[in-house]
């Protein structure tokens, strides 16, 4: 075996690659017919198959330097039959490992069910004199998934659920939700978290569907006496976060008592000065619920676990070898799909790696590093080239004549040496 680097190859699979990339974007971006992410990691990583074989594809075309000018004059035409069949394989693949990596261990659930925790004391008249933050949660309450249900809890002196939970699957539902939050007016009451607090695990307890996670978005611009340690003791040991929005809170008890209360039970803190921001603070919370998929970033309870790092970077690992692999079906050639192959583990290994430890949540920064790592994965694979030169292994006189003949074949490709007579097979 020797190596052999067609520079054509890489700069074409790199260029296929990255409008792969594109086309990925776009199809997690738009997320066409609410497709479940299993379908759409598949379809992501067909698309990835797809481009990066065409390239490759292209390159050997154009300068056979791999696979020799008689793979071109005799084989061509059945490497293009063969790239649909890599592009099935990656889809089947992707969909497989996304699959598995969707699984909850542990006990953990899926997050289906927000309460909005929604401060209407008077101290709010001056904090939000637009009543901006009915207009963020309606919004909010409009995005949501049809998988959601949502509740509204109100507090001031005294707390009230406003909305019980209610499912969003039919828009009906989710008018009813928005006429509720459109009523909503500020008391001249004072701010009574604790109660607060208490409403909204009593909403969660009257949801019967236990395989459902809740988590709390909860908006206050005042201070009131609360034991985070024994308050907050149900919401600890059920895994429910509650994340706080202080909203132009001067007095900083209530700032410290916000970041408490969403520390406490994992959730996140969120200061705003300016009332007209809270629609994009709720979008991003609840942006950070998200689905755990192998091309996003992990914001539920997973966050930090090693367990689905590992299944992330062993799925990349599958997902690369699986392309070289299929590389290797789309030339016919047993040598070839053997390097591509390793290359395709080195490639996903490097790839699972950049995703475990580049995704942050951000958008456009999780987007570069997506791109850099299906560069990776390309260039990796397309730089393992490891061919069979031609006179090696047990040619007849017949095979040697006709090797001869097409010279610069430089490999034997997926049929036996005594099969070089023009049949051909995998």
């Amino acid at each position: 075996m020797q190596r052999k680097i067609n520079l054509l190859l890489l700069c074409f699979s790199l260029l296929g690659g990255g409008v792969a990339y594109i086309l990925g974007e776009l199809l997690l971006g738009r997320r066409p017919y609410d497709l479940p992410f299993i379908l759409i990691v598949g379809i992501y990583f067909a698309i990835v198959a797809l481009g990066i074989g065409l390239g490759a594809l292209l390159a050997e075309m154009i300068s056979p330097r791999l696979n020799g000018l008689s793979w071109k004059q005799r084989y061509l035409g059945m490497s293009w039959k063969l790239l649909p069949l890599t592009v099935v394989l990656l889809f089947g693949v992707g969909a497989l490992t996304e699959f598995v990596y969707e699984l909850n261990f542990g006990g953990i659930k899926p997050i289906k069910n927000v309460v909005m925790v929604i401060d209407d004391s008077g101290s709010m008249q001056q904090s939000d004199p637009d009543n901006s933050r009915y207009a963020a949660a309606e919004a909010l309450v409009q995005q949501m998934d049809k998988d959601n249900q949502v509740a509204v809890v109100t507090f001031s002196q005294d707390a009230s659920v406003v909305q019980p939970l209610i499912s969003l699957k039919s828009p009906e539902n989710r008018e009813k939700v928005s006429e509720v939050i459109r009523s909503l007016q500020t008391t001249d009451g004072g701010t009574n978290i604790s109660g607060a607090l208490t409403e909204a695990m009593n909403v969660i307890n009257s949801d019967g569907q236990t395989s459902r996670g809740a988590m709390v978005i909860m908006l206050s611009d005042g201070f009131s006496e609360f034991d985070t340690s024994r308050e907050l003791i149900e919401y600890v040991s059920r895994g429910i976060a509650v994340n706080t929005v202080g909203l132009a809170l001067d007095d900083q008890s209530g700032s410290r008592l916000l970041q408490d209360i969403a520390a406490t039970t994992g959730g996140q803190y969120y200061d705003v000065t300016d009332a007209g921001r809270l629609g994009d603070v709720f979008q991003q919370i609840y942006d950070r619920l998200g689905d755990r998929t192998l091309l996003t970033e992990r914001s539920d309870a997973t966050a930090d676990s090693p367990y689905y790092a590992a299944v992330r970077i062993l799925a990349l690992i599958l997902i690369g070898t699986a392309l070289g692999v299929g590389l290797g079906i789309v030339f016919d050639n047993r040598h070839l799909a053997k390097s591509f192959g390793f290359g395709g583990w080195v490639a996903g290994l490097c790839a699972g790696l950049i995703l475990e430890f580049g995704l942050s949540g951000q958008s456009f920064g999780d987007a570069l590093i997506r791109l850099i790592a299906l560069l990776v994965l390309a260039a990796i694979i397309s730089l393992f080239t490891y061919v069979v030169p031609v006179g090696e292994g047990r040619l007849s006189r017949r095979g040697r004549r006709e090797a001869a003949a097409a010279a610069p074949s430089s490999s034997e490709g997926f049929h036996s040496p005594r099969r070089n007579r023009g049949s051909k097979g995998f």
